[in-house]
């Protein structure tokens, strides 16, 4: 698996998470309990991730949307 967002927003990931479901693409949030854990103040990004034969296509599907690190 690679990791193709990282971000303390989440509407930014379930939105990245919706666009890529929509093209078939599975992926997978890192790091959701240790966000939860901090308090949610922002401070631990979580990941999204994809397999490595996806990444290429899923990157596409962000830039396209407009969907960049932060």
């Amino acid at each position: 698996m690679k990791e193709l967002l990282r971000t303390t927003n989440p509407v930014k990931l379930a939105f990245a998470k919706a666009l890529l479901t929509g093209e078939g693409i599975n992926s997978f949030e890192m790091d959701v309990h240790m966000s939860v854990l901090e308090g949610s103040i922002g401070i631990l990004p979580r990941r999204l991730m994809v397999t490595d034969g996806d990444l290429a296509r899923a990157r596409r599907v962000l830039d396209d949307n407009e969907i960049g690190p932060e």
